[in-house]
């Protein structure tokens, strides 16, 4: 089954004509410069500052083109199936290859991707998004049903082509309707230097919340619910971890004393807001999303929806069990194993001769309960953002609507909108066609010249005061400020020079979030709450960046995005399906 609801996001922006200015007077840029861009060493334990002739961690890959790479193909099938991953039970779920998470994907900074995705659902289309991925001049691969392509109909096989521009840790999942929170998701790592040394990679570390109802009927549920979207019942950590009743098994990971190793931790859930710390083995911080940052140490993260955090630990302690632990951000979700005495979390384990294989009995640091982002995020290559884009900003109103005519159906509204998109006819196809008019709901909004700067406030104005992890595609954006209540509109307390870069920010309950970013990569590209509920509930716009290059054909090839439209157009049809659309459609 399907589920529907509508939402928005409309908003004023600002254009101001300038390029991006970069700051080259850091001097802990210039030394990393001066020593590594000449490449004279290569990536290793002693050396991760370093990559190859000309690249290391002191580019800028947002303004200099990655080193040319190899070609990385993944084959990915997603089928009817069941999962059971905390020993509670099999419930229906979606698997890809038949395993959740989904294969983790791997290439190095400058490869091009080739994932071919094979739909073998029975009853439902879908769409792979590549969570974070730029998709410079590659739109029509970003993976957003009715936005960027057509869904994949069943039975049929999507390749996406893109460049891995930047490097560091993403996932990627399905964007059609609540279809992830069936299992549609896995991860994905591109290779590529970094702001501090260690000596082995442990790779992804995904943690979500699981349900034990299927996804899409509890996304029909929190579209007619005027208390609030389902509880889930449990959180899985790589994939697993115990139930209430104590059954299933913790997620391992598995140390030697002596190293240093890097954890990529990915926040890959439907409605949950974490925070996590390791007991005795402080982080060193060193990118969040795909942005590096000066290195920091903290006892514990907050991590919400999309957003991911690499850090370094040393395992440096007693040769032991110590926990992995993980908290709830109760201030904006909840979780029905909240309530049982259940460690949440995992092990971290020593492999050392003679350690038991055997739950820890260490103590560790308070947790936050917030849903607060993380504040000492500096990136590691400085750029600054023009003050004169401070002098009109476009605000988007954030507020609900419930309607009582339709069952009570709940939608987010931005300015009064929502949006809707049509998976016949997505935005991208209406662009290349020279067309105009996008339906109603669809909150279009252009962004016409090259390299201009486009500054946005969302302010809530809604009595529901929540907070919202914000998702742009095909950027990372500035944050330059946030705050509670109203933005009086003044520049005091914004970051204008080198602010928090990043693809997921959250916005504060009943307050402001102030983005910008400046129109580099033509496309069509969405900006979202990444709560799947409130994507489905329509909390979302469409950005049309540089229209007449994307006619022109910057995007390149639209082969495989013509070909999805005949075969999605050719099975969703009257009749030929068994549901019909009935929310937002992302």
């Amino acid at each position: 089954m399907l589920w529907g609801a509508s939402l928005l996001l409309s908003l004023g922006t600002l254009s101001l004509a300038g390029v991006i200015p970069r700051d080259t007077s850091a001097p802990e840029i210039n030394a990393v410069l001066e020593e590594r861009q000449d490449g004279a060493c290569t990536n290793g334990p002693n050396t991760r500052s370093c990559w190859s002739s000309g690249f290391s961690i002191s580019t800028d890959f947002d303004a200099k083109a990655p080193p040319a790479g190899t070609t990385v193909t993944y084959n990915l099938e997603i089928t009817n199936t069941t999962a059971n991953p905390d020993g509670n039970g099999a419930r229906p779920a979606m698997l890809i290859n038949g395993q959740y998470p989904g294969p983790v994907i791997r290439a190095s900074w400058g490869d091009t991707l080739v994932i071919n995705v094979k739909n073998s659902l029975q009853d439902n289309g879908t769409g792979i998004h590549w969570h974070g991925i730029r998709q410079l001049n590659s739109c029509q691969h970003d993976g957003v049903p009715g936005i960027t392509e057509c869904p994949i109909a069943p039975g049929k096989t999507r390749q996406y082509v893109f460049k891995a521009t930047q490097f560091g840790t993403s996932w990627y999942h399905s964007h059609w309707s609540a279809q992830y929170g069936e299992g549609v998701v896995g991860t994905l790592i591109i290779d590529g230097p970094a702001t501090a040394n260690y000596d082995i990679d442990l790779g992804t570390l995904p943690i979500a919340d699981w349900y034990y109802k299927p996804a899409f009927e509890l996304n029909e549920q929190s579209l007619h619910s005027v208390t609030g979207p389902p509880t889930a019942d449990n959180i899985l950590v790589n994939g697993m971890h115990k139930n209430a009743k104590g059954g299933g098994s913790y997620y391992k990971i598995n140390v030697k004393k002596g190293k240093k190793y890097r954890i990529r931790i990915i926040n890959t859930s439907v409605d949950a807001m974490f925070h996590v710390a390791m007991d005795g083995h402080p982080f060193t911080v060193i990118t969040s999303d795909f942005v590096p940052i000066k290195p920091y140490v903290t006892s514990q993260l907050g991590i919400n929806i999309g957003q991911r955090y690499d850090v370094i630990i040393n395992a440096n302690q007693t040769a032991g069990n110590y926990w992995f632990r993980v908290g709830y951000g109760t201030a904006c979700s909840n979780n029905n194993i909240l309530t049982s005495n259940i460690q949440l979390g995992a092990i971290l384990h020593y492999t050392d001769t003679g350690v038991p294989d055997a739950e820890p009995t260490t103590s560790g640091v308070t947790l936050k309960t917030d849903c607060d982002d993380e504040t000492n995020l500096t990136p590691f290559v400085p750029n600054t953002v023009p003050s004169s884009i401070i002098s009109a900003p476009g605000e988007l109103d954030l507020n609900h609507n419930i309607d009582a005519a339709q069952n009570n159906l709940f939608t987010w509204t931005i300015d009064g909108s929502t949006q809707r998109v049509n998976w016949n006819t997505p935005s991208l196809k209406t662009i290349l066609g020279g067309g105009t008019d996008f339906g109603n709901n669809s909150n279009v909004h252009e962004m016409a010249t090259k390299d201009n700067w486009y500054l946005w406030y969302i302010q809530t104005v809604t009595f529901i005061p929540l907070p919202h992890p914000i998702h742009l595609h095909g950027h990372d954006f500035y944050v330059l400020g946030k705050g509670s209540g109203t933005w009086d509109k003044s520049t005091a307390g914004l970051t204008l020079n080198n602010p928090t870069r990043r693809d997921v920010a959250t916005l504060p309950a009943g307050g402001y979030l102030l983005l910008a970013f400046p129109a580099d990569n033509p496309g069509i590209w969405v900006m979202h709450c990444h709560i799947a509920w409130h994507a489905s509930q329509g909390l979302s716009v469409q950005f049309l960046e540089r229209r007449g290059e994307v006619q022109g054909g910057s995007v390149g090839s639209t082969s495989e995005f013509n070909k999805g439209c005949t075969e999605w157009n050719d099975y969703w049809k009257p009749g030929n399906h068994p549901y019909e659309q009935t929310d937002s459609g992302i």
